[in-house]
């Protein structure tokens, strides 16, 4: 079932970043389909996105209304089972508590020249939320991506999920209503990521867009970027589980297991010191994948991207997490505070074996929101800060240009850039 890479000598650190490129490469470049899209949404506007729509979504509908009436929204979500509901208000609760503790606080100072230097916190005016549709309908996606931004004290979320045939999961508007999203839209696609960004008549144009989506999405959200900001470009979700001999091997191979499911692309990898855990842990994965739901998804995506990384040192292991840098990482093993120690690149860590990944996706608290395809090694999960916009403000004293002057413009001049420098001494010309 999982393939075994045995990370030992000098050729290991390549075959196993091979072997992670791999399941990159096999992620076509949409590029030029992409930016046609973009470019006829931007002329044809909410023709474009619906003609889009019914095409990619195979949609048979004549309905051209794109947004849930406030009375479709209060139906809609009367609909949501009461344990589902009573589950997304807990959720709600842990998810805002935890990420309340980020806020960041401007500030001010002086310096012995009564320079005034200040750094405020402002939160974007508006932003786009992209829910996924089909196989992958959460309303955990609605409040991961949403709680931060209310948090972050932005005024206006609007959020779109592709259900033009109002065939829709109702915790999503159930959630999107508890979040106090301003407006729901009803389409998906790279399409719906260009018309947040430009805006239509229908579509409002937006600050930020977050959230995750297939590879049309997260290539679209590429190509807006700049015109629009975005989280991240997320690839397709990943765990690496690291286990010792103590493990139990049925529990590992759930975690594995409940990543695999997600997606054909979703990575699942084992990280060990034991190789009889390794055949231990294949016999649970064919086991339990026989009782899977999603068999077909999991058993493609492990098959294809499944591995299981065999080290005899291990003290090798924590070198092993940062050339993966995976999205999600578990330690269950008896020196799990030994590996932490070296740990550097990660998405979000999950330690003991009472700490499955599944409940940081849902409940624990911090945003499932991660990056991916090792973008772990220079970026970090959705946080409040995402929703932040920062700037400084700077007020110098006549003290303060007299003494600070003369060193910017000998940096100025230093530099071939004497207009810089002659701003500078005009102003200590007109004090003297």
């Amino acid at each position: 079932m999982l393939k075994i890479l045995n990370y030992d000598g000098k050729r290991s650190y390549k075959l196993l970043d091979d072997f992670l490129n791999k399941r990159k490469l096999t992620q076509k470049s949409l590029t030029t389909v992409v930016n046609k899209i973009i470019k006829n949404v931007k002329k044809n506007g909410d023709k474009a996105v619906l003609n889009y729509e019914k095409k990619f979504s195979k949609v048979k509908t004549n309905s051209y209304k794109v947004l849930f009436s406030k009375e479709e929204i209060n139906k809609i979500s009367r609909k949501t089972e009461k344990n589902i509901q009573k589950a997304i208000d807990l959720a709600f609760s842990r998810i805002k508590k935890f990420h309340t503790q980020q806020k960041f606080s401007s500030f001010k100072y002086k310096d012995k020249f009564n320079n005034e230097i200040s750094y405020k916190y402002s939160p974007i005016n508006k932003v786009g939320v992209y829910v996924p549709g089909g196989i992958a309908s959460y309303p955990s996606t609605v409040l991961m991506n949403c709680i931060p931004a209310i948090v972050a004290g932005v005024k206006n979320i609007y959020l779109t999920t592709p259900c033009l045939d109002s065939n829709i999961n109702p915790a999503i508007i159930y959630a999107a209503k508890k979040c106090g999203v301003k407006k729901i839209y009803k389409t998906g696609g790279a399409h719906t990521i260009a018309a947040l960004t430009y805006g239509t008549k229908n579509f409002e144009k937006v600050d930020k867009i977050v959230g995750p989506g297939n590879a049309f999405v997260a290539y679209a959200k590429k190509e807006v970027f700049g015109d629009v900001g975005i989280d991240m470009v997320a690839g397709p979700s990943e765990v690496s589980v690291v286990a010792d001999k103590n493990s139990d091997p049925n529990l590992v191979a759930a975690d594995l297991i409940a990543q695999a499911e997600h997606d054909t692309f979703a990575q699942s990898i084992l990280i060990t010191n034991n190789k009889n855990l390794i055949t231990s842990v294949n016999l649970c994965l064919r086991k339990q994948l026989m009782l899977l739901p999603k068999k077909r998804i999991a058993s493609k995506s492990l098959k294809n991207f499944g591995l299981a990384v065999y080290t005899k040192n291990k003290k090798k292991i924590s070198e092993i997490i940062n050339i993966i840098s995976p999205e999600h990482l578990e330690l269950y093993t008896s020196f799990n505070n030994e590996i932490l120690k070296n740990v550097k690149n990660a998405g979000s860590i999950f330690i003991g074996k009472f700490s499955p990944e599944a409940i940081g996706d849902y409940i624990a608290g911090p945003n499932h929101v991660l990056p991916t395809s090792g973008s772990a090694r220079f970026s970090s999960g959705l946080s409040v800060n995402d929703f932040l916009k920062r700037y400084s403000l700077i007020k110098i004293t006549k003290t303060g240009i007299e003494r600070l002057g003369s060193s910017v413009i000998n940096l100025a001049k230093h530099e071939n850039l004497d207009g810089h420098a002659y701003s500078v001494k005009i102003r200590l010309k007109k004090e003297n």
